[in-house]
Parts: structure tokens; C-alpha cells; sequence
């Protein structure tokens, strides 16, 4: 379901619709679900540049880059927020962004940056996928949590695990790839042979997996989920934590990681953006150091400028995985939609 929410007013000076467009004072950011930000944060943006920003949380990241793509000769904003390494092809291939390279870009770390020739996208922020595991599960049931891939389709861990639809949700598609990256092209398929007759259940993205599926999360134990691994983030656990009311000492959940394949995901102003000016200030915007040091404790991911603060309770219970699965963009490129139309038949027919 499509949601629109405002930070800062939707009201353009001398627009009665509010809507961007040529010499508009207001600019859209289209963004998957997740996209959070501090008021004030978004407020020093809009006193700074003279801007208000609308926002159109349009889905999960995999629905919301196919939506961008669709409506590209009449785009729904300026800027989109949330396409990832595992779909960044697709969205470059069908012309979703064009060229600018924000100010600031020259700080973002070199092992994160992608389409230099033509800098069509800009690098936000990274994150690890992993299967996340609810730690009370396990010792009630004297189980040790599984660590690795190889684990999880062992029959002491049959039907204990929810992820995404690899064809509508991006943490889908990176599990899908991190499988990919560990058991090669003649491996992969089965694999997830074993997993589905191991019971893994499947769901369309990531908040109905995680906060209705999953026995960890403060939503799942409302919800009386009875799966007690998921495929998340490695950062989930310092949400738990900061979220909970009174804080615990540790984190319920925990990673298991050696499954875990690693995200970046990117920002763009869109081809036919109605207020180019407007994007380009934002995308300006989130390579601060205001923005990039405010994103880890709403969106749950780590900042990529240099020089970018990582908040203590990241380090204490959300590290980066140490040797996670990785995959060049070109073999993504390549593989992706085969292995997506070869995964769908496998496992959901």
C-alpha cells in the first residue's frame, strides 16, 4: 500500500497542489517503506536550501524501484531514495536516474561507490541481510542457533524460517544472491530445494516477515508469530533494544553470520524529475555529515561518507558482519532475472 507522508509541509509557495515542478519550492523523495529521518534533521534541509520536502513512501525497495520504472516519463517525484546493488542494473538499464554527482560525493568510501562514469547514482548507506534468530526461542527449546547457511536446512531448524519474496522484496533478493554467491550457479538451486523441504516459509517483504512472522520482534510477540528465524538485517538487533520500553541489557535477537550478503543502497534524481534544482539540493543533502550521522539510529543502516558517526549501540549489538557473501554487479546484472524466474518456480509453485 501506497502512503504518503510529509516532513516539512506539502504546501509550495505559489502552488496550490503543493506538487514539484519547474521553480517549485517544494521536492519530492520517492522511498521504499523503511526511509525514516529526524524533524529537525529535515528541517535544517528546508531552512538551508529553501525547500520543503514531500515524501512517498511507495512499498518495499523491490516494488518501489519496479513503480519508479513504470511511471519514469512521469515520475511520482524527483529523487528516489532505496534502490540497492541487487537491483541497481535494473533501474540504470531502463534509465530510471540522470547524471549528477552530488556535492560531498568525494567522501563517500571508494568500496561503496558504483557507476562512476556517468554518476547516475550516489551511495547513501550499507547494510548487512542475515537471517536474525529470537534468542528466548533457543534456550527455551535447548537449541543452539544456527550460523550458516549450511544450518538452515538441517531438520532440528524445519519450519523455523520466514524470508521475503526474492521477486517483490530487496532483503529477498540479497538472501536469494548471498545463496547464489555460496553455492555458485550449479549449487544455489539445490540448495533451496533443501531449504523448502526444510519448511521455509515465504512472505511478500520484509515488515510482514519481520514484525507479523517473526517471534523476535516486539510486533511478532503481539502478533504470536511462531518463527523464530527471519531474514533481516545484522543491524536489527540495536533496533530491538532502542525501541524496547524498559531497555534490556542485550538484544533478544541475535545474527547468524555466516548468512549474511551485503547491501548498498543508493539515491538518484530521476530522469524527467518536474524539479531537477530541488533533487539535486537534497541528494547535496544526504551526503552531509548532519544526514549521515542521523540515518543509523532511524533506518537502522550504516553510513558511507568518511568521517560519519557509527552510534555506540551498533557496535554493541548490530556489528558488520566480518566476511559476508558478496556478488559484482555485472553477474548480478546477468543473473539476476533468471535466477529470480528459476527461484519463483522452485519455491513458490
Amino acid at each position: 500500500m501506497v502512503g504518503l507522508s510529509a516532513c516539512g509541509s506539502s504546501d509550495s509557495p505559489g502552488s496550490e497542489s503543493g506538487g514539484s515542478g519547474s521553480g517549485s519550492k517544494t521536492v519530492t523523495l520517492v522511498a521504499h517503506d523503511s526511509w525514516a529521518v529526524s524533524k529537525n534533521v529535515i528541517a535544517a534541509f528546508e531552512k538551508q536550501s529553501g525547500y520543503k520536502v514531500r515524501v512517498l513512501e511507495d512499498g518495499d525497495a523491490g516494488q518501489a524501484v519496479n513503480k519508479a520504472i513504470l511511471t519514469k516519463d512521469n515520475p511520482q517525484g524527483d529523487v528516489f531514495f532505496g534502490v540497492d546493488n541487487t537491483l541497481l542494473s535494473r533501474a540504470l538499464d531502463n534509465d530510471l536516474f540522470q547524471s549528477y554527482e552530488p556535492k560531498g560525493a568525494d567522501k563517500i568510501e571508494a568500496r561503496y561507490r558504483a557507476d562512476q562514469d556517468k554518476h547516475r547514482v550516489t551511495p547513501i548507506d550499507t547494510g548487512d541481510i542475515c537471517v536474525n534468530y529470537d534468542k528466548a526461542y533457543f534456550s527455551e527449546h535447548k537449541l543452539a542457533p544456527p550460523t550458516s547457511y549450511d544450518d538452515l536446512i538441517k531438520p532440528a531448524y524445519k519450519n523455523l524460517l520466514v524470508t521475503e519474496n526474492a521477486s517483490t522484496s530487496s532483503p529477498g533478493l540479497g538472501f536469494l544472491l548471498g545463496t547464489a554467491a555460496k553455492y555458485g550457479d550449479d549449487g544455489w538451486e539445490g540448495y533451496w530445494k533443501k531449504l523448502k523441504a526444510n519448511g521455509v516459509k515465504v512472505v511478500d517483504g520484509w515488515e510482514q516477515a519481520y514484525n507479523e512472522e517473526f517471534s523476535g520482534s516486539a510486533g511478532g510477540k503481539k502478533a504470536k508469530a511462531d518463527r523464530p528465524l527471519v531474514v533481516s538485517y545484522a543491524s536489527s538487533p540495536p533496533a530491538e533494544v532502542i525501541y524496547a520500553d524498559p531497555k534490556p541489557t542485550t538484544a533478544p535477537t541475535g545474527v547468524a553470520a555466516g548468512t549474511c550478503f551485503r547491501q548498498v543502497e543508493y539515491a538518484g534524481l530521476l530522469s524527467n524529475a518536474k524539479n531537477a534544482e530541488g533533487g539535486k539540493a537534497l541528494l547535496d543533502f544526504l551526503l552531509t555529515k548532519t544526514f549521515q550521522d542521523d540515518m543509523p539510529l532511524n533506518m537502522f543502516v550504516y553510513p558511507v561518507v568518511e568521517g560519519a558517526q557509527v552510534p555506540e549501540e551498533f557496535t554493541k549489538y548490530g556489528p558488520q558482519a566480518k566476511d559476508p557473501e558478496t556478488m559484482d554487479p555485472a553477474k548480478i546484472a546477468d543473473n539476476r532475472d533468471d535466477w529470480v524466474k528459476s527461484w519463483t518456480s522452485l519455491v513458490l509453485k
